[in-house]
């Protein structure tokens, strides 16, 4: 029975992936390997499967009926079975061993068909099937894959395997001294769980109605239990900035959650430093920690009255989406240095 790789694009609510499974089976596919990545307008869902030649025209008009939209299939071969991590690892020892195969090795990693040197500005405007990998200054590696575009996952992996294997710039800081607007400085590090009583004292001095912007209610500071999780690596990463005179200022989230790649932020600054930049810097601090760690998108859930937080985040490029509760928004920043579609303020269609 022929090998087939599907790509589809479906809800990214409980039920649906099984409902496309169910659809791939009635068609008498039997499902090889499953991947779920992050595409620029939802979850993506990638399968190699065999099935009966006879059923390879029904494929698609059963993966779309089952909910699947921007779907395609093409051949896969026997060799794309290798377990996905040991095949990468392989690829990065090559790269380190070859630099000047790079294009190839993007290639084998994408599975593109075409790999190529380019140098000077990349067009913004191209086609969903060409990836342009960034490797230092005005210097890239063009890849292009017909029937299959490329999802945001995809290019966070090739950027991913790019870093691998330049040269290192040097440790991250554990703490960073901010300027702000106003000539300011503080400190942003992350959180201790020394920072307890500081992080409430902090909450105390907010306002209700910062509290309920940031909560969704006018809560006092989290529990003991929570300022620990923040703490916890395998939870994310938290930040705290710190005043001239040591009392904590802000808090600033990044919250792993399941869907793959994909991370959720979370803002709480005193009353008295808001609009002085902090907010900002805060976000940009988490960026750089959020790629290295693999992330390809950032999200915050936020009420549509929180204009501020808005302006913040799609002045970093993100977009706002409506979600199925009234008066909530979601923020979807992508981390792949890559066009998002539409910027601004631009409501996409609920999902």
């Amino acid at each position: 029975m022929p090998l087939m790789r599907i790509r589809t694009e479906i809800e990214d609510r409980p039920g649906r992936l099984a409902v496309l499974t169910a659809a791939l089976a009635e068609q008498g596919a039997n499902i090889l390997d499953l991947s779920v990545q992050v595409g620029p307008d939802g979850v993506v869902d990638e399968f190699v499967v065999d099935l009966p030649a006879e059923r390879s025209d029904a494929l698609i008009p059963a993966v779309e009926a089952a909910g699947g939209v921007r779907s395609a299939a093409v051949p896969a071969r026997p060799h794309e079975l290798i377990d996905e991590p040991t095949r990468v690892l392989a690829l990065a020892a090559r790269l380190r061993a070859e630099p000047r195969a790079l294009p190839q090795v993007l290639a084998e990693l994408l599975r593109a068909t075409e790999a190529s040197w380019v140098v000077g500005p990349a067009a913004s405007d191209r086609p969903a099937d060409v990836l342009i990998v960034p490797v230092g200054h005005l210097r890239a590696v063009r890849l292009h894959r017909p029937a299959l575009p490329f999802t945001v996952t995809e290019a966070a992996r090739a950027d991913a395997l790019v870093r691998a294997v330049l040269p290192v710039s040097g440790a991250v800081p554990t703490s960073r001294r901010v300027l702000l607007k106003d000539g300011t400085e503080v400190v942003v590090r992350p959180i201790v769980t020394a920072d307890a009583e500081a992080i409430r004292a902090m909450h105390d001095r907010c306002s209700r109605e910062s509290r309920r912007l940031r909560y969704f209610s006018p809560k006092p500071a989290p529990p003991r239990r929570s300022l620990e999780r923040f703490c916890e690596p395998a939870h994310g990463l938290t930040l705290v900035a710190e005043g001239p005179d040591g009392s904590v200022l802000a808090l600033a989230h990044l919250i792993h959650v399941l869907d793959p790649g994909v991370a959720e932020l979370g803002f709480l600054v005193e009353d008295a430093w808001q609009g002085r930049g902090l907010g900002r810097a805060l976000a940009e601090l988490l960026l750089e920690p959020a790629r290295e760690r693999g992330l390809v998108e950032l999200r915050a859930t936020v009420l549509s009255e929180n204009a501020r937080m808005r302006r913040l985040l799609t002045a970093l490029g993100g977009r706002v989406r409506r979600t199925g509760e009234p008066g909530v928004l979601e923020i979807r920043l992508r981390l792949d240095g890559r066009p998002t579609g539409p910027a601004g303020e631009a409501v996409a269609r609920s999902r």
